[in-house]
């Protein structure tokens, strides 16, 4: 779990969006990223207006919040 940022989701708004976020489709790898984890970063991105690349440490690799995000 990244540091405590004030962008992240708490455990009430994460049990609510948990549900609308989509399975990983069949017969592809698992999905290994956390995406409680993955949103926090989306969030951080957006409220600070920073490079994907500039995503603190303690976050996923940029590459994967950003290819999520796309996705989106």
């Amino acid at each position: 779990m990244s540091k405590l940022y004030s962008t992240n989701l708490t455990q009430e708004q994460w049990e609510l969006i948990e549900p609308l976020i989509p399975a990983p489709l069949p017969g592809g790898r698992p999905r290994e990223a956390n995406m409680w984890e993955v949103l926090n970063a989306i969030f951080y991105v957006n409220s600070e207006g920073c490079r994907w690349r500039a995503l603190p440490g303690d976050f996923p690799n940029w590459q994967t919040v950003y290819t999520i995000s796309r996705k989106a």
